[in-house]
This record gives structure tokens, sequence and C-alpha cells, in this order.
């Protein structure tokens, strides 16, 4: 087919001359965008004929599609390098993120390491604290790879600390190799293990691990449905060829998603196995006796589960089983069915997360999107309320249980990431680490409100920006959503934003439904037949934006990556007029055929598919952002993101919606994509692709709201 395609025309954008003092806003950028082919290629699905003439760019291998994507970056790059004050916003990224970045230390074996960038390094580097107290460079990551897109994907040590398995990932892909080290020469052993994909390293003892992956396959051709996620175990100084599948699924039924993990006492092997992103079955294995086999303790994937903790032989197990918003039970590992299961952290209206370390259990709890977290004992139960420094996020909580420190970051839109030293016997939390970055809170605000959806529903929002700002209707508004996946937007401080808020600008971001707030119900609300109820109302929460005067839809842009990329698509394709720009980021983007992709068919929770029933495909159909682009419509000015190596939301879909979106736009607004080349979805991408990624975001944005320069 490809060889039949005509060439692609390069060519670039040209811009119209203006006269001094004339506004260059009200005389737009003209582009002469590259030629897209269309190739006649059809589906007929219950009766009806779906035309999709770009799906010559699903082959992200081809050459056709190298020269389309080099043409479309070329007028993208163009179009950027003519807004005058993108260089500036680029300049004044970088300097808010020159400062040194600290991870919290881990301890493994004997030793003590951590992370640290000094700034604008592509990847964090890995140090050592000596006995001496002196620290030395244990892993750095920006020497993997000329471009600094080779990252650290993965640490796992060994229980004393002697052995390192380390994944890495090249350009950003969820392939993964794994690397074997003596912990203290750091000298390889055995060969690279290669092919890995959503894997955990579990180590038993130290003579070997095991690890789960799939048949690799070629290009984003590769049918998630025929992929088979096998346990392995892999014995160090063998080569990867002999490796044993020690789980092929139950009964020959394969799964998609398997991973498995070893309790810290290495009695027990625990492992879940799952087709989708939400329900598994769960497994126990007595590794005292090679003969033991997998016990399933859960035989369906109606609901949520996973081992938090294991003391001697009782399995501490984080459950939704007749617990929307999760339970923390206990059961003896010999009789573990879910019939024998006790409540230890009963089930609250706040949905729960529990972490484990230093001897203790960890309660995380999300009120209204914020972070609540108790302690608890295994024996003597609830112990405390932890008292964190204001509203906001907290993490970490989390270490090896004879571990005697534990750590844990405090975050917010206002509050720069600090750490804190946690003291588990009196609960007083210990400044660690706290941020350098330059920022003044005091110049800023952050606030949640509430607002009411298109069916009644009330549904939160946090908004940050600068102090005194006036109510206005003309402040320059970015408005950030998911919805999806059970994942929730919690408050997190973002050093870039504030080259946002410094402009002012104002950043909402709305915890609509599809996320994991409030629990699965609000999960369930927004999946399926139900995902118009997250559209609806990342709507409204635009709507609010207006009505109370912080912006206007020609200063209202809407922003989003992966299912927040879909959010982004369906909501500038059903409401055009709302927005003035739209901002889909690596993005599920066509809903008939995602499933079809790498691992797209493991998302059938959330989405559905075609193949479900009729009633399904009409759905997904009315909604479907590339099936939905029109003829006569002047959609917002869009600048698509993508990377050429993202292999989990594949770019072919970013790829045929910028096509079709630049075929049928009418109106005078830019539709361009921005394509980065040597990265994927967005893990371990390289600080200085970050930087110049955000500041191409910002000012296209701020170009296409009318703003001519920057004060």
């Amino acid at each position: 087919m490809h060889k039949a395609l005509p060439s692609i025309a390069v060519v670039l954008v040209m811009t119209i001359a203006c006269s001094p003092g004339e506004d260059k806003r009200t005389q737009p950028m003209k582009i002469a965008y590259p030629e897209t082919p269309q190739v006649e290629v059809a589906d007929t699905l219950y009766g009806e004929i779906i035309s999709d003439p770009y799906r010559w760019l699903e082959d992200d291998l081809s050459e056709e599609t190298a020269l389309w994507v080099k043409a479309q970056n070329e007028v993208t790059f163009s179009y950027l390098e003519n807004i005058p004050y993108r260089s500036t916003l680029r300049k004044r990224l970088a300097e808010l993120n020159d400062y040194e970045k600290i991870s919290a230390p881990f301890k493994r074996g004997k030793n003590t390491y951590y992370f640290r960038n000094d700034g604008l390094q592509n990847q964090s580097v890995m140090y050592k604290i000596l006995d001496n107290g002196k620290e030395e460079v244990y892993l750095d990551p920006n020497t993997f790879s000329e471009e600094g897109t080779t990252s650290l994907a993965g640490l796992h040590f060994t229980k004393d600390g002697a052995i390192l398995a380390y994944q890495i990932s090249e350009g950003g892909s969820d392939w993964r190799k794994i690397i074997v080290i003596d912990a203290e020469t750091k000298e390889q052993i055995g060969d690279t293990l290669t092919g890995i994909k959503f894997s955990n390293v579990a180590w038993w003892g130290n003579k070997g691990f095991f690890y789960s992956t799939y048949e690799r396959g070629e290009g984003s051709e590769l049918s998630a449905k025929t992929e088979r996620h096998r346990l392995f175990y892999h014995e160090l100084g063998t080569p990867q060829s002999a490796d044993k599948v020690v789980f092929d699924g139950p009964d020959g039924e394969s799964r998609r998603y398997v991973s498995a993990s070893i309790a810290e006492n290495g009695r027990y092997l625990t492992m879940t196995a799952a087709n989708s992103t939400s329900g598994n079955e769960l497994y126990i294995k007595d590794l005292s006796s090679d003969k033991n086999p997998f016990v399933r303790i859960v035989d369906n994937m109606d609901n949520n589960h996973s081992v938090v903790h294991v003391d001697i032989d009782t399995l501490y197990i984080l459950t939704n089983l007749d617990a929307p918003n999760r339970r923390l039970v206990r059961v003896e590992a010999k009789n573990a069915s879910p019939e024998n299961w006790e409540d230890f952290i009963s089930e609250t209206e706040m949905p729960l997360n529990v972490n484990s370390g230093a001897g203790k259990l960890f309660a995380s709890y999300l009120k209204d999107a914020t972070s609540q977290i108790i302690q608890y004992d295994l024996r003597k139960g609830k112990e405390w309320e932890v008292d964190l420094p204001t509203v906001g996020t907290a993490g970490g909580f989390s270490a090896r249980w004879d571990d005697e420190q534990i750590y844990y970051t405090f975050t917010n839109y206002v509050y720069p990431s600090t750490i804190f030293k946690y003291d588990v016997n009196s609960g007083e939390s210990i400044l660690y680490r706290k941020s350098d970055v330059l920022f003044d809170p005091e110049a800023f605000e952050s606030k949640q409100i509430f607002y009411t959806s298109k069916d009644g529903t009330r549904i939160p929002m946090i908004m940050t920006y600068k102090r005194g700002i006036e109510l206005d209707g003309s402040n320059p508004t970015i408005l950030y959503g998911y919805g999806g996946f059970n994942i929730s937007l919690t408050p997190s401080f973002n050093t870039n934003i504030i080259a946002w808020l410094e402009n002012g600008g104002v950043y909402a971001v709305a915890n609509i439904r599809g996320g994991g707030e409030y629990g699965r119900a609000w999960h369930d609300a927004g999946i399926r037949t139900s995902k118009q109820n997250v559209f609806d109302d990342f709507i409204s929460a635009a709507e609010y934006l207006i009505e109370e005067g912080y912006t206007n839809s020609e200063r209202l842009a809407i922003s989003g990556g992966s299912n927040g990329g879909l959010l982004v698509g369906a909501c500038m394709t059903q409401r055009p007029d709302l927005f003035a720009v739209a901002l889909p980021a690596v993005g599920v983007l066509d809903m008939l055929r995602y499933h079809t992709f790498t691992a797209g068919a493991g998302w059938a929770y959330d989405y559905g598919t075609v193949d479900d029933s009729e009633e399904m495909f009409r759905y997904l159909l009315g909604y479907s952002p590339y099936h939905n682009l029109k003829k006569g419509q002047n959609y917002p000015a869009t600048m698509v993101t993508t990377a050429d190596h993202d292999d989990r939301v594949v770019p072919a879909h970013s790829f045929k919606f910028a096509a079709k979106l630049q075929e049928v736009n009418d109106g005078p607004n830019p539709t361009l994509i921005r394509i980065d080349v040597k990265a994927g979805h967005g893990a371990g991408k390289p600080t200085s692709m970050i930087l110049d990624e955000q500041a191409d975001k910002f000012a296209f944005t701020l170009w296409n709201m009318g703003v001519k320069s920057l004060d």
C-alpha cells in the first residue's frame, strides 16, 4: 500500500508581514500544511461503513510516515519560531528549573543511596553515601546515551543489598532491559535481559529473580488481544533463553498483566493477574518448596486486590471487595480465601491506600483530593493521624519493614515538594530537605472550589493564580484534567507552571469523574457508556471559569495527556466554540481501533470496545475525537503533541487526528502537531526536552490568546 502513496511535500510556514504597531494576532500566521495523502480504507461495523483514509499513518516504522513526521515538524517549528517571546519563555523555564533537586535517601543492605539532579541535568544521578559521610556517583543515566534519552526505569536490590538489578528505558519506550550488577563493585553479572515490559523484579534470595513480559511483536500493529504476559524465573549466570515460564495463566488461559513480588521474609511470592486495568486475580506461592503450586486466592476479576505486607504467615490485603472505597484485611496464608478475611482497617467514606515501612502501616486517605495519613501498628491498631504541614498531597511513607528511618514528601500547588523525616515512635515530622526553587508562595493563591456539572454532580476544582487577580474575564487560563483509570489528580507543585502564573495566567485542575478521587463509584461513573459524564464535567468546569469572571472563551485553553488527551480531543470536537486553544498530548483519539495497538485492549474496562456490542460501537463512535472532526467547524488553535517512541498510546492516534484536523478545519486557527524524536509516553524524558515542549506549549497558547508580548 505504502509504495503507491503520493510523495509528501515538505512546506514551511509563511507569515503575513505587519506594519509597525499592527496587531499581529489580528492577522494570524498563514500556514501551508504538508499534503497528507488519503488512501481508501474502510471497515464495515454493524452494517455501517467507517472510512479511515489516514490509516497508513498507523505504520510508524514506514518511510512514508517518517517523511510525514519530518514535514509536520518543520511546519510546526517554523510557526513556533515566529512567536517573539518563545525563547524568553524557554529561558525563564530553564532559570526556574536550575536548582538542585534531591530525593529522600533509602537504605539497601549496609549502604544508603539517593538521587540528585544539579538543576538541568537530563536525568537524575544516583549517589551512594560512603561510611565516612562522603558520597560518590553510583549510576549516572546521563552517560547511558549521548542525547540523555536513556533513563533508569527501576531499581531492584536483593534483601541484603549485595546485588542490584536495574531497568533501563531507551527513548522512552515501555520495553525495558534488565542489567544485574554486584552492588559493591558495580561489575555486571551475567547477560543483559531484553524485551521486558510492565515488569517488577522479585528476587528469590541472591540466586535469581522473577519477572514478567510479553512475546514481542513488530511496530504498532501488534494486537493486544494476542499478548500473553507470562511470569519467568531467571537464574543468575544463565542465558535469558534458558529462563523458565513459571506462570502462563490458569487452566491455559493467558493474562494480559502479571506482576509478582516476594515478601520481605522471603517465604511467600504474591502475584496479581489481570486482563484489564481494573480488576485482578490474586495468587500466592509458598517458596519453602519448589513443588508448591500457585494458589489462587481470588478467582475472578470483579475487584482489585494487592498484598501490602506479610507478617510471618499473615497476609495484609488491600481490596475493594465489598468496599468500593477499599479496606485492609488480614488473613492466614494457609487459608486465605475471601470468606476468611477480617477487617484490619475498615472502609470509610474516603478512598484508602496503604503503605508500609519502619514496622508500621500508613493509611493514606483522599479527602476531597487531598491527603490524610493515619499510622497503624500491627498489634495496637490505629495510633494517630500524621500532622501534615497544610492541605495538600503527602507521598512516601514507604520503606523496608526493618528500616529505622522513613521519609515522606509534601506538596501542593504553591508548596514546593519538601522532604520530611518521620519518627514512627513519636509521630514527629522533621524537615529533611526544603526545595531550593526560587518561588515566593505569598505572591500566589491556590484554592479549592466546587462547581455543578451538567447532571447536578458536585465536582471539586483547584485554581492557582497571582494574588490580587481581577475577575474581569480576561485572564489567560489553562484548564487541566484527566478523568479515567481510577487516577486521582492531587495538589502538586510544578515548577514549570510558575512561568504561566508569572505572566498573569490562571491554572485550574478539575477532579472530574472517571478518576479515583471519591473511590470506585466516582471511577465507574466515568467509564464505558457513562464516559460522556467525564466530558460534561470538564465542559462545565470551563463554563464555571467563564461565568465567575476568571476568563473568557478567547482566553481559555484545555490541556491533558494520555486519557487526558482523549478528554481534550472529545471536548474540542463537542464544544469548539468554548475554547481558544486545545493541547491534546499523547492522546487516545481513535476509539474504534485503540484496542488493536500494543496494550490498548487492556483499557477496555474504562472504554469498552467495538467488539463488545453494537451499542458500545455506537457510543464510542459518538465521541471518538478522530471520527467526530467535521467540515465546516472553526476548531480551537490546536497543537497535538506526541513522540515517535510512544508504545503505550501509539503516535498513530495523534498522527491521524492531526491529519484529519488539518483537512477539515474551516477556521483561521492553526492546527499543528509537534512530534518528539527518541521519546516515549513521558516517563524518563530528558529535562531539556521537557523544557522545550513546555515553552512551546505556553508560547503557542499565549500567542493564540492574543498576547503580543510578555511584561
